[in-house]
């Protein structure tokens, strides 16, 4: 099995590393994140005319084409400076280019993909209620009842990131209450976020902060037929293999913050003197910097194989599942070392360790917490439900 990226994919991954050197500079995002209160409008104008937000979106609607490794490597390349502010991307890349692709009716298609690709349409994702957290169907409170014409949507949702940036929101709700599984009878809008009744507020949180996420209010919104994503009742059999493709992408940014860990840990190192020599003579801070190696190799090689999964249109809920644990807690351990290798300077804002570690920390536990996700893996390997 050849674990090395091909020519094509190899060049790209060099492209785009030199992208963000020249245009999102460490420097460049730490500034962003001082101004969290201004969405990053010019960071994502770049990526417009750059043309990462066709990537993944079929030529046929002026996207890039690209398969989810071609995802995997931008996300990974994009977070190894901008960190948590990658998902800048990620979001409109899932909730829009990705489920839009998938399910989209050929009027949808034709309707949002093109706009998208060209950056002047904004996507959030509003799965995730004030009363379930993970337990996203038990917290499933977000009605929709059906009306002429349309849907009339009442609820709440919460943690929508750049919600208050987005122009439409991918939401899931219930249609249908007679079921006999919680799983079934939800379903999924495409929701402006300029409709009557729509209210949306910042939550101020630890990392990713020029993000934004946000408490969504849904009181009486009316959502046309031609909104509603796919068949009603059937969301959450169209969210499995789309939840496999953000696991990945999320994966990758872990798989991001790794790389931009170890290259800032390495140079501080190699300068910084202490008792009369360059600390990097430290065993113990070698010892430190081995292991952060070993678990970015350890996150590469289970995040490549799911992708490569996904990619050849296998099963891959437990290796997406997996490799979203795997590098999310990797990321976490490396970036809290990397502070404790550089020390005062690692907690200094001035530097990006305590960045990395803040945003790593949210992938950690979100979409879903790493104990879930646990449980999930367990169960697959047959193991009785411990939830």
């Amino acid at each position: 099995m050849d674990f090395e990226l091909g020519e094509d994919l190899a060049l790209f991954q060099q492209e785009t590393r030199a992208w963000v050197d020249r245009e999102a500079p460490k420097s460049w995002a730490r500034e962003l994140e001082r101004n969290e209160a201004e969405w990053p409008f010019e960071l994502f104008d770049k990526l417009t005319r750059a043309g990462f937000h066709g990537i993944g979106i079929d030529e046929a609607y002026g996207g890039q084409g690209g398969n989810v490794l071609v995802q995997m490597i931008l996300a990974r390349e994009l977070a190894r400076s901008l960190g948590g502010l990658a998902w800048l991307w990620g979001i409109t890349s899932f909730a829009g280019g990705k489920s839009i692709g998938l399910y989209g009716s050929d009027a949808q298609k034709e309707r949002f993909l093109p706009p998208i690709t060209r950056g002047e349409v904004r996507f959030a994702i509003g799965f995730t209620e004030p009363g379930g957290g993970t337990d996203v169907l038990g917290g499933m409170r977000t009605q929709a009842r059906k009306v002429d014409g349309g849907w009339l949507v009442n609820g709440s949702k919460t943690w929508c990131s750049a919600a208050h940036t987005a122009h439409y929101i991918l939401l899931l709700a219930r249609t249908d209450d007679d079921v006999e599984k919680r799983h079934q009878g939800l379903s999924l809008f495409l929701l402006p976020t300029d409709a009557d009744g729509v209210t949306i507020a910042d939550i101020p949180k630890l990392g990713m902060r020029a993000l934004g996420s946000c408490d969504v209010g849904l009181q009486d919104v009316f959502v046309p037929d031609e909104l509603l994503l796919g068949e009603p009742g059937e969301a959450w059999y169209m969210l499995l293999p789309t939840l496999n493709n953000e696991r990945i992408i999320l994966a990758s940014f872990c798989c991001g913050i790794l790389d931009g860990v170890l290259e800032d840990a390495l140079g501080f190192v190699g300068e910084r003197e202490a008792f009369g020599r360059k600390i990097g003579e430290f065993q113990v801070l070698q010892h430190y910097l081995a292991d952060i190696a070993m678990w970015r190799h350890q996150a590469d090689l289970v995040v490549k194989h799911a992708a490569w999964l996904q990619d050849a249109g296998r099963e891959c809920f437990q290796e997406t599942t997996m490799a979203k644990v795997v590098a999310s807690e990797a990321a976490v351990r490396a970036a809290d070392l990397g502070i404790q290798i550089m020390g005062g300077m690692g907690y200094s804002a001035e530097t990006d360790m305590q960045r990395y570690w803040r945003d790593a920390r949210l992938f950690r536990i979100g979409p879903i917490t790493n104990e879930m996700a646990r449980n999930a893996i367990a169960e697959n390997l047959g193991l009785p439900r411990s939830f």
